[in-house]
């Protein structure tokens, strides 16, 4: 006889549950993936594709920035350090290449030995004006007992000419540097088929002005001045006679930057009509060069406008040249145009095109 036991719950089928089962794991699997891959060991990349990563590109302006932060974090540009405005004393002036630089002027030295070297004074806005040097007169009429040597300088000059029927063209350069105790001139004039032509002077530069002591002049042949104070006389390399020094005496080249000076010294005391002279030796010989100071002329030149003083020198002799010379007082009086006629008609007239430092 069978005993009645406990009503029973009725079982569940075999496939629902596996199906349950299966689901709760695929859930499972599905939440894992899509944990963050900052959380766990990295996966290996071989057994694992890469999620897709987003990325941001900053331009930062006017500094690039490397950013090193994660991509999450927002990256902010680094501050601009502005530099303190220059002082105008400290800025550096910047270049001007076409308009002529000012040019220095230096003072020479006054014949006391315990006067120290002159200074020299450079300006890139307006020139100065240096003080004028009292120094003691030339042995010569019309000589002037203040002068004011120019700066260094380089001057190019545009010529035209002619020789023997001939008009030709041609470039000259004069170079002009001193340092307040010595200097050197040198002018150099090149000519298409007629070849070049060089003149150098070097010296002291003294209370008196420019001393040369060598004169030289150079186109197919070679020949020197030399100025011996300490001899009294100056010798020719042409074996020609030797000439008296005297003091003041000036060559073929200095003459005309030791009659600027003079002009620059003391300008008032050389008015219009006023006549001044100066001793200068050639590569044969020495006699006195007389310049008139003629009229005050406004030229323009390749350079430019300029005003000028004209001083000229006449011939003395039956083959002397004509010498007309225009100083520039802006300019510290150097000489901005020349011209020299020879008896025959042939003539060299240059005029300036360029002022640059040396």
């Amino acid at each position: 006889m069978n005993t009645p036991t406990a009503r029973q719950a009725p079982a569940l089928p075999a496939r629902p549950l596996i199906a349950l089962t299966s689901l709760v794991a695929l859930a499972h699997v599905l939440l894992l993936q899509a944990a963050p891959l900052a959380w766990g060991p990295v996966p290996d990349p071989q057994a694992t594709a890469p999620r897709p990563f987003i990325t941001r590109t900053l331009e930062i302006k006017p500094e690039p920035v490397v950013v090193s932060a994660p991509a999450a974090t927002p990256v902010r540009p680094r501050p601009v350090r502005r530099r303190a405005p220059v002082s105008q004393e400290n800025r550096a002036p910047a270049p001007d290449l076409k308009a002529p630089p000012a040019i220095e002027s230096i003072a020479p030295p006054a014949s006391d030995s315990t006067t120290p070297p002159a200074e020299i004074t450079a300006t890139t806005t307006e020139p100065v004006a240096p003080a004028p040097v009292e120094a003691a007169a030339p042995s010569l009429p019309g000589a002037s007992t203040a002068l004011t040597i120019p700066g260094s300088v380089r001057l190019k000059y545009a010529m035209t000419g002619r020789s023997k029927n001939m008009d030709y063209s041609a470039f000259a350069q004069l170079d002009w540097l001193q340092d307040g105790q010595t200097y050197d001139a040198k002018m150099v004039v090149s000519a298409l088929f007629l070849g070049s032509r060089s003149m150098t002077s070097s010296g002291r530069i003294t209370a008196d002005g420019l001393a040369p002591t060598r004169f030289l002049d150079k186109s197919r042949s070679e020949r020197a001045a030399h100025f011996q104070a300490d001899k009294g006389k100056i010798s020719f390399s042409a074996n020609t006679p030797d000439a008296p020094w005297l003091r003041g005496a000036q060559d073929r080249l200095s003459v005309f930057l030791q009659l600027g000076s003079l002009l620059a010294g003391a300008p008032a005391s050389y008015p219009v009509g006023s006549s001044v002279s100066l001793y200068t030796a050639g590569p044969r010989e020495a006699d006195t060069w007389t310049f008139t100071v003629e009229s005050e002329e406004t030229l323009r030149l390749p350079a430019g406008e300029a005003a000028t003083l004209k001083l000229t020198r006449k011939p003395q002799r039956d083959y002397d040249q004509t010498v007309e010379i225009w100083f520039a007082p802006a300019m510290d009086y150097l000489p901005v145009r020349s011209r020299i006629t020879q008896q025959n008609g042939d003539f060299i007239d240059q005029q300036l095109r360029v002022v640059e430092k040396p």
